[in-house]
């Protein structure tokens, strides 16, 4: 029981990394809330069974809607041990055909929205050995694809967003790192099939698993288990980290495995 005792503060939970991520946090013993713009989140109690998840709708975009919800979590529950920001969107536009409001999708939610969830949380964590988890992604840090151009830029900033913070906040005995997730089987995922082939998205996705050296997408629940990991004292020598679970999609020279 890891996280027993822990108050994690979990954005975009209602469902996919996020989704993982609640179930695994809950099965260590934490007292999750979750943060999500998805009317879903407010049945979260119910589908997982559970009492220690509350949920809390709130648009992270909105600096204000964002104060208001951490003050209510923090007078709730006195304090934020852990938070994992993981809120993001990702939608495919070749970079000469996106347009402003495409780009500032992308910016708003994955970089300004993790900044103003970031910023709220903080005070209520210093001095307590917490830890932030940022969701990355290898797309942009280490690899793209074409269409990619807004996302990749976004997850790129949180890398280094994670690095600068963590050498801010070390002397504050927080902890921050981030998660580099490669395809992992979530809705955004397919999704991102469904734009590439919309007659026959699970092509894609086998395609995708082809080109994975462990043959297959990585689960919600495996990338839950290092956030765990990045929460708890485990990792307690950790920060300022990048770490990636991608199934070693990232390892070939070539651009087909086995070549």
């Amino acid at each position: 029981m890891k996280l027993e005792n822990k108050i994690c503060v979990v954005t975009g939970g209602a469902m996919g990394n996020g989704l993982g991520i609640v179930k695994v946090f809950l099965k260590y013993g934490a007292t999750v809330c979750v943060i999500d713009y998805d009317d879903s989140v407010s049945s979260l109690k119910s589908v997982l069974e559970t009492d220690k998840v509350y949920s809390y709708k709130c648009d992270i975009r909105d600096k204000d809607m964002v104060k208001k919800c951490v003050d209510e979590i923090v007078s709730n529950f006195g304090k934020i041990d852990v938070l994992v920001n993981n809120a993001g969107v990702a939608k495919l536009e070749s970079f000469t055909t996106t347009n402003d409001d495409l780009r500032d999708y992308h910016f708003d939610i994955n970089i300004k929205g993790t900044w103003n969830v970031t910023q709220a949380c903080l005070p209520y964590m210093k001095n307590i050995d917490a830890a932030i988890v940022n969701l990355s992604s290898v797309t942009g840090p280490l690899v793209a694809d074409p269409g990619e151009v807004a996302y990749a830029t976004t997850k790129a900033a949180i890398l280094g967003f994670t690095k600068s913070l963590a050498a801010e906040l070390v002397t504050e005995k927080i902890r921050v790192n981030a998660i580099l997730p490669g395809y992992i089987k979530t809705p955004m995922v397919d999704g991102i099939a469904a734009d590439s082939n919309a007659s026959n998205p699970d092509e894609v996705i086998k395609g995708i698993a082809l080109g994975i050296p462990m043959g297959r997408l990585g689960t919600i629940e495996e990338l839950g288990e290092l956030a765990a990991f990045l929460a708890s004292h485990e990792s307690s020598y950790i920060t300022g980290q990048g770490i990636v679970i991608d199934g070693g999609s990232t390892l070939p020279e070539t651009s087909s495995v086995g070549v």
